[in-house]
């Protein structure tokens, strides 16, 4: 089992995951050897909630070019996460 240090990279700040956030749902980027147990136990460790659901998906690296070169952004794993209705929020726009 890996620290649940790194087993959660960073979170996912879009538009969607923002419009997410109203409903508990947070999305992460996590690594790609993380199980959902391992990202379960990761986010309420770290975060002091209460965690009801865990979705993955990985996401394939876009190809992109840089003059006649070209080559593929990294693959990723991206973890979304739906808190308990009695959870805490969280806040990741604190200053």
């Amino acid at each position: 089992m890996q620290d649940v240090r790194d087993v959660i990279k960073r979170p996912v700040i879009t538009e969607n995951s923002a419009d997410l956030m109203a409903e508990k749902k947070y999305t992460f980027e996590v690594s790609p050897k993380a199980n959902k147990t391992e990202i379960k136990d990761a986010v309420e460790t770290i975060f002091g909630v209460k965690v009801e659901k865990v979705n993955t998906m990985n996401v394939k690296g876009k190809f992109k070019r840089m003059g006649r070169y070209g080559g593929y952004r990294s693959n990723r794993k991206k973890a979304i996460v739906q808190l308990s209705e009695d959870s805490k929020e969280l806040d990741f726009f604190e200053a």
